[in-house]
């Protein structure tokens, strides 16, 4: 990758972060790529599952190779002070206006998706087989791909032969992070709501106060991670909303949570979520609660798992690139995804692996202090991936990849 290049892609990494949109609403963000990747050759289709884009680049016989990226922000006011820094804001849940922010990643992703597509675009003649490259909308728990597949996305091509994406992490800039087998954790996310009988805060024995009986139920069901699944299965139960009430004196007819659960394996999935709703419906009873809670599934992810020889394929590649101390195995993280939705969906092995988006001189001195769980995460107002090394490396390892799989030698 030359630096003319490069910048041109820093520049285009620049723009899509300081423009950031939500879900089923990147409609700038996908024409900008379209435009991208058609002026590189490829044939495009647009508006696949809402906002997605699908890029084609057909150079004769040979295997398919899909590259995956994905494409909405986040509602989270940045705290960067980078020069590029979005302020924008959008209309969101509930008709609210929020500010919105590429706070993980999403913006990297695309950028060097689009550095590969044009990469290998214009290397054609020394490969051949046919390169997808799909960019993603609502990845965010709103269910893009799954959107995508159901409008038809394995109809406008041959079934690829392996699917290929990145996320970028807290890690060192400059280096790539893989795993054969599950890398990233399954994740099922509920609203809950739980019923009680309002009344004047003055007299508690006229109500049933759906604020405590939601208490009670945040602090029970980290017993699910304590008291009922094995020690060696790693699961992490969150409840990351929880709104109740108007005003002081009034207790509330209700209390709604948001929850979610995350695990490696499907069978343990299974049986946290169904021990969620045993103790929801069992406090609930406890408390004299009205009514019966109201469960209502926001999205269920399933594990995201790296086929084991296609892994094995890909860090080949990156080794040869990026140097062997440029390549290490990482423990599964427990972020989920929905990646894995269109490996299911057609059969085709996949592969997924971790870029490093820490400057690496703060990432040693990080490590060196023990205190790299400090670093800013993804989804945090303050995270903010450095382009140098970060989009050369995620390029370099996409393009690496791919040649993975087309067939060495021109096209046609």
């Amino acid at each position: 990758m030359d630096q003319a290049h490069l910048d041109d892609i820093e520049r285009l990494y620049e723009d899509l972060h300081a423009h950031p949109e939500l879900a089923y609403q990147e409609v700038r963000t996908a024409g900008v790529l379209a435009d991208r990747v058609t002026a590189a050759g490829f044939a495009v289709s647009t508006g696949v599952g809402g906002t997605g884009v699908v890029g084609v680049l057909a150079n004769g016989p040979g295997p398919v190779v899909l590259l995956r990226a994905d494409m909405d922000g986040l509602p989270v006011k940045e705290e960067t002070s980078l020069p590029y820094a979005s302020q924008e804001v959008a209309t969101g849940k509930g008709g609210v206006a929020t500010p919105l922010m590429h706070a993980c990643g999403h913006d990297v992703h695309m950028a060097c998706l689009v550095g590969a597509a044009e990469e290998l675009a214009w290397q054609r003649d020394s490969w051949g087989g046919t390169l997808v490259v799909l960019f993603q909308p609502a990845e965010e728990g709103a269910g893009g791909a799954r959107a995508m597949i159901e409008d038809g996305l394995f109809d406008l091509f041959a079934r690829p032969d392996v699917i290929l994406g990145q996320h970028v992490f807290p890690f060192e800039a400059g280096t790539v992070g893989y795993r054969s087998g599950p890398i990233l954790a399954a994740s099922d996310a509920y609203d809950i709501r739980v019923h009680g009988r309002g009344g004047h805060g003055s007299q508690p024995q006229a109500v049933v106060d759906p604020i405590v009986l939601a208490a009670s139920i945040v602090t029970r069901i980290q017993t699910i991670v304590s008291r009922e699944v094995s020690p060696a299965d790693r699961v992490v139960v969150t409840v990351g909303q929880l709104h109740a009430g108007v005003a002081g004196n009034i207790v509330p007819d209700h209390a709604d949570l948001t929850v979610s659960a995350r695990t490696f394996d499907e069978a343990v999935a299974e049986r946290v979520t169904g021990s969620l709703r045993r103790i929801v419906e069992a406090e609930c009873a406890a408390s004299g609660s009205p009514r019966p809670p109201e469960f209502r599934e926001l999205f269920g992810f399933k594990p995201t798992i790296n086929d084991p020889e296609a892994t094995d394929r890909v860090v080949a590649a990156h080794r040869s690139v990026l140097g062997a101390a440029h390549v290490r195995e990482i423990e599964p993280i427990m972020g989920s995804e929905d990646f894995p939705e269109f490996g299911r969906a057609c059969g085709a092995p996949s592969v997924f692996w971790a870029l490093g988006g820490v400057e690496p001189e703060e990432y040693r001195s990080a490590r060196d202090a023990d205190r790299i769980d400090q670093l800013p995460t993804n989804h945090s107002p303050q995270f903010a991936p450095c382009p140098h090394p970060t989009l050369a490396t995620g390029v370099a390892a996409l393009v690496a990849a791919a040649r993975a799989w087309l067939s060495p030698g021109g096209g046609w």
